[in-house]
């Protein structure tokens, strides 16, 4: 009988230390119930993967002994493989240019070892507060670069269009701040140009020459036979940004429109800046600004069922103060 009583209450000690245990050591490896909670706080995390879109990054990064990849076909087929595992998980993914140039000054500014998968992260981090980023939907890699390239590209211009117009100060005669004031003329000249465009899908292009290089800005909107032109907030205001460099510099700047409806040809209307506003150019010169290569200067062919079209008085008032 004693021994029986002992086996007991050995029995029951040890249901006792094993309850004790899994009390203890679930919460700290995880019951189901917190791996749940966990799991959800992952997807619900957003993810951003640095990519080196070309040849010659890649190249770069090579020379870091913690990077670990030879190949750029093969960092590309496994980032690929990485952004569709993280969507399987139901993780949000962006994606953001990751520039050895711009990495190698960030690393050395902040004192940081740039040699190590830490330093890398940390400033795909910072790229992706500040820098261009394209959100991952489950897109290829072939057709996901050529879209954060061109990211890329408008967010740099309209980053030193935004310098141009901030160094040029103040007006000496009135004290307005040029920049400013070429920024809201231009607003309201791409505004008017959308009102009298009318209904219809409308592609513009605005192409402005500075000392250092072509500016160039692009802008895709549609109007409904009622109502205002709909158009992307961050693309309106880097093409009018881009414009204002033109309005204030008085730079040769242009400007090209191409509308498409339903059941009838496309019509390309062109303007030159003039005097702070936007003269129409005749169709002559838009057929020539449209079918000569930027480029070689070399004729381009001229597209079938596009009507070449003089630019019309979008009926801008002159500005008060001109600079």
């Amino acid at each position: 009988m004693a021994q029986t009583d002992n086996t007991k209450r050995n029995d029951q000690h040890k249901a006792t230390l094993k309850a004790a245990h899994r009390k203890k050591h679930g919460r700290r490896h995880g019951t189901p119930h917190t791996t749940t909670l966990r799991r959800t706080l992952r997807r619900e995390a957003p993810s951003t993967v640095g990519l080196l879109v070309d040849a010659q990054d890649f190249a770069a990064m090579r020379r870091y002994g913690t990077f670990p990849f030879d190949d750029h076909t093969v960092y590309l087929q496994q980032v690929e493989a990485l952004l569709k595992a993280l969507t399987a998980q139901g993780v949000h993914i962006t994606v953001a240019l990751f520039d050895p140039e711009d990495y190698e000054e960030f690393c050395a500014e902040s004192g940081l070892d740039a040699d190590t998968g830490a330093s890398r992260s940390r400033f795909t981090a910072e790229i992706a507060a500040a820098g261009a980023t394209v959100a991952y939907t489950g897109q290829g890699i072939d057709d996901l670069i050529p879209v954060l390239v061109s990211r890329a590209v408008r967010q740099a211009t309209w980053e030193y269009a935004t310098l141009l117009l901030a160094d040029l100060g103040t007006c000496a005669d009135c004290g307005q701040d040029i920049g400013r004031a070429a920024f809201d003329r231009a607003s309201h000249l791409l505004m008017r140009l959308l009102e009298t465009a009318g209904p219809g899908t409308h592609h513009l292009v605005c192409s402005v020459p500075t000392d250092n290089d072509q500016l160039l800005a692009v802008l895709h909107t549609h109007r409904d036979s009622t109502g205002p032109a709909r158009l992307d907030s961050a693309e309106g205001a880097e093409f009018a940004t881009v414009l204002a460099v033109a309005v204030a510099l008085e730079s040769r700047g242009g400007v090209v429109l191409r509308t498409s409806a339903p059941d009838s040809p496309d019509r390309v209307h062109g303007w030159r800046l003039a005097h702070g506003g936007l003269a129409p150019l005749t169709a002559g010169e838009v057929f020539n600004a449209y079918c000569t290569d930027a480029d070689t200067g070399e004729p381009v062919s001229p597209e079938s069922g596009v009507e070449y079209c003089a630019g019309f008085d979008i009926g801008a008032e002159p500005p008060e103060n001109h600079h």
